[in-house]
């Protein structure tokens, strides 16, 4: 298994590479495997560019993708039972006692949330909540001499978990390139029963579809808040399609700014929105947020305003901002500390309890994290840099601190800002994996050493008084160069990928 992935990929001619190129760049094209250029024009799009990907899937052990798949379930009900547990967030992350008294953003997307449940008796108007999760791995290596290879936990998402559709088109060009070429025979693992399944549109579909039905209004829509002048729009339109072609749910998609014109709140916590066309404003059922995840979404207060308007509504939030607060690196690194996952998993309070074994996988996913604030937090950070990376409380790619670029960030850091920040130790993948990697306006395909990170799609509808509804949904792979410490796809850091299993 070991040997399979150093030795990869296996060889192509020049020949072989041009044609597979041809074939997956006019496939990418004529299945909506695309961006829109950069910059995306300001009105509808005229033209359209393939999305970056991998000429051949990545050979991915089977065992560690089965583990993988079995663990989404247990963090969908772990993350949704953090969403429930009100004094948990707000010891860890308010304004008052926890990260948001020094991070800006958190304590301002927290204090809102405060103001909203004060308002209201001490909760919120819509007790139901809708995750869309990713929990992102690398295939971790203990030691140069080791044999042995383990999955580890990157981060878990749960606001604007992208690129769930483009995965799955990812993987039907790869089945399709297979099926036209069956890649030349020049693996033998690449066999049509080693290409795993991948429906992650209609998984989180599905979420959506039962959040939905939750609501209980069928004529209500579902409104996906988005970004200006978004380049990911394929992505974000399959589930659109989705929804309306195979359930009947219609979809509105405005940015915020748009939404301090159409949007409204009524005195019983109606939302609805102005919709070109339609008559009258259209109810709201579920709001899913493809943006509102960095500062950058809200550049002036107008904006954190149409998000707590929404916040206050009862339409099912996707995420709620408890749930966005949920998914803080914070809160990945305080559930390695001793009692807090049992607290969560094995309190009978908190609905079934799982046994020991399941907690012992989750932690055998983790790695070693601690908090800049702790008693020698930045004294073991300086220790060990090369060892590590720090992570601040924002999604979106581009904001870590990496190794040799420790100390003097440590330098920098005023004191009052460390409970802002983790410590993470660095995963260590295997050596020698290489791949082509092609992106738009490249004519021929690059190889070069690569990382991949997979993410594991989930979904669950869950509240103070209703049992959790939850499943996996899917999965997705992007493939970085080696040299590249960062691994978002939007931010041009990687590309998409599948796998074959070994």
């Amino acid at each position: 298994m070991l040997t399979t992935l150093q030795c990869w990929p296996p060889a192509l001619s020049e020949e072989q590479r041009a044609q597979l190129t041809d074939l997956a760049t006019t496939y990418s094209l004529a299945n909506g495997l695309a961006y829109l250029p950069n910059p995306a024009p300001s009105g509808p799009p005229t033209a359209a560019i393939h999305a970056p990907f991998t000429l051949i899937p990545t050979p991915y052990p089977r065992d560690l993708f089965t583990k993988a798949q079995k663990l989404q379930q247990i963090y969908n009900v772990l993350y949704s039972r953090i969403t429930l547990d009100t004094p948990f967030l707000d010891r860890v992350l308010g304004a008052e006692t926890g990260v948001g008294e020094v991070d800006e953003f958190v304590g301002t997307l927290w204090r809102g949330w405060k103001a909203i449940r004060d308002n209201n008796g001490g909760k919120e108007l819509q007790p139901l909540h809708l995750g869309l999760f990713r929990s992102d791995y690398l295939i971790h290596r203990a030691s140069p001499e080791s044999s042995e290879l383990s999955i580890k936990q990157v981060e878990f998402n749960t606001i604007s978990s992208s690129f769930g559709a483009l995965s799955e088109k990812t993987a039907a060009l790869h089945r399709y390139l297979f099926a036209i070429t069956g890649y030349y025979g020049a693996a033998s693992c690449l066999t049509a029963e080693n290409f795993p399944p991948n429906q992650t549109a209609s998984g989180l579909a599905r979420g959506m579809v039962v959040a939905h039905e939750a609501y209980g209004s069928p004529s209500a829509s579902i409104l996906f808040v988005v970004q200006p002048r978004e380049r990911n729009v394929f992505d974000q339109r399959r589930l659109e399609y989705e929804l309306v072609e195979k359930h009947g749910i219609h979809v509105v998609r405005q940015t915020f700014d748009e939404l301090r014109s159409n949007a409204s709140v009524s005195s019983d916590g109606l939302l609805t929105v102005k919709v070109l066309g339609r008559p009258q404003p259209v109810e709201i059922s579920v709001v899913y947020y493809r943006a509102g995840y960095a500062p950058t979404d809200y550049p002036t207060p107008q904006q954190y305003h149409v998000r707590f308007e929404i916040e206050r509504s009862r339409a099912i939030k996707c995420p709620s901002i408890p749930m966005q607060l949920a998914g803080a690196k914070k809160v990945q690194q305080v559930l390695t500390n001793p009692g807090v996952l049992e607290s969560f998993l094995q309190d009978p309070k908190k609905g079934a309890v799982f046994i020991s074994e399941d907690l012992a996988e989750l932690r055998d996913s983790w790695v070693g994290m601690w908090g800049l604030e702790e008693a020698d937090g930045v004294t073991r950070a300086r220790d060990r840099h090369s060892q590590l990376v720090l992570k601040p409380q924002r999604e979106g790619g581009g904001n870590n601190i990496y190794k040799s670029s420790i100390p003097a960030f440590l330098d920098t850091l005023p004191d009052k800002e460390r409970e802002a920040w983790i410590a993470m130790e660095l995963i260590t993948p295997p050596d020698g994996s290489k791949n082509w990697l092609l992106k738009a306006g490249e004519d021929q395909a690059a190889l070069k050493d690569v990382v991949s990170e997979l993410g594991i799609f989930g979904w669950a509808v869950f509240g103070d008084d209703s049992p959790i509804q939850e499943d996996a949904a899917g999965w997705l792979v992007r493939t970085k160069g080696k040299d590249s410490d960062e691994g978002g796809v939007a931010v041009g850091f990687s590309v998409l990928d599948s796998i074959v299993l070994v």
